[in-house]
């Protein structure tokens, strides 16, 4: 972003701030690295303190109607205790370490729809001002890559991805919200499903991959949701055959009869949640299920035939297009122009 001058906290004559990030592809539980440049005002100044702030737009579901706000999921200060001096600059180089549920962005360069953002704050004479604020990118891990891509081989297909405000009972979730990423079926699951939902939740150890089956209803029975939790290892990842493994998941959730009835987010009619555990990894409870989260998203349309460079087919195809990503991105300075706040 361009030089933003500081006029909320020390007035006309302040100082600038810029925050570039490096161009490096950032991941899950991965560095983010860039650098926060400074070019002092009209007078020598004492910085207390610079902050950064990763930032989310988060859906949250309310009695009558959905609604979106701005998340801050972590803070890290970077720098403090320095003078600027009058008409200087300064570059102040940084490398901090993203959650590892921190959101997916992208797969294969193409937007997933969902906006991430590095706020950054400066405290100076005691005044705090939000100068700058850049847009994240976020690549899948190895195995989360693995999994798209084999749904997509699978013939599902992308439909949306958003950020829901809320926390799936029985995991070990420490962001204040979870990722949908939301498929159709391809058509010889079509009869038994309306799509799915896949939440990642990464850790050092490994990772939960949550899928939530909408179930359609027969001659005598309604619809309901199916909840499977599915733990796989960061490790070894090119030695799974995951289209062979992530097939047997669905046909889990199609053939699950369950005896863990509850209700889910904003959805009607029965769920049911098992969980399997894959790569060594343990742990978790049986009878959970997702609270707080209706799910919607801006429709993306089809999945492509295929990506570049002989890659095999997956869920890139049909990702939003850039100016509804840019939307969304303005939507983090309209709140900071109207005063909004996490």
């Amino acid at each position: 972003m361009v030089f933003k001058k500081l006029l909320g906290a020390v007035g006309v004559g302040g100082p600038s701030v810029d925050t570039v990030l490096d161009g490096v592809a950032a991941v899950p539980g991965g560095p983010l690295s860039g650098q926060v440049r400074l070019r002092g005002g009209r007078t020598d100044l004492e910085i207390e303190q610079i902050t950064l702030d990763l930032v989310a737009r988060v859906e949250a579901e309310g009695h009558d109607e959905e609604s979106e706000g701005t998340v801050v999921f972590d803070r890290v200060t970077v720098a403090g205790g320095f003078r600027l001096a009058e008409e200087s600059e300064q570059t102040i180089p940084f490398t901090l370490t993203l959650p590892w549920e921190t959101p997916v962005t992208q797969l294969h360069g193409q937007p997933l729809g969902v906006v991430l953002g590095v706020r950054t704050e400066l405290e100076v004479s005691g005044a705090r001002d939000k100068g700058d604020l850049d847009q994240l990118s976020v690549s899948p891990l190895p195995v989360q890559e693995a999994v798209l891509e084999a749904l997509g081989q699978l013939g599902w297909g992308f439909k949306s991805a958003d950020l829901e405000l809320g926390h799936i009972n029985g995991t070990d979730q420490r962001l204040p919200f979870y990722q949908e990423i939301e498929l159709t079926p391809p058509a010889h699951y079509a009869h038994a499903l309306n799509e799915i939902e896949v939440t990642f939740l990464a850790t050092a150890g490994g990772m939960d991959v949550v899928i939530e089956a909408d179930k359609r209803g027969g001659l005598f029975s309604g619809g309901h949701d199916t909840v499977n939790r599915f733990t796989v290892s960061h490790h070894n990842v090119q030695h799974v055959d995951w289209n062979a493994e992530v097939d047997r998941w669905i046909k889990q959730l199609v053939d699950s009869r369950g005896a863990h009835p509850g209700h889910y987010g904003g959805h009607h009619g029965e769920q049911h949640y098992g969980e399997q555990h894959y790569g060594g990894h343990h742990g978790g409870h049986h009878g959970d299920h997702h609270s707080g989260g209706h799910r919607s998203g801006p429709s993306t349309g089809a999945v492509v035939a295929g990506v570049a460079a002989g890659v095999a087919v997956g869920v890139v195809g049909g990702m939003v297009a850039a100016e509804v990503v840019d939307e969304i991105g303005d939507a983090f300075e309209d709140e900071e122009d109207e005063g909004g706040d996490e």
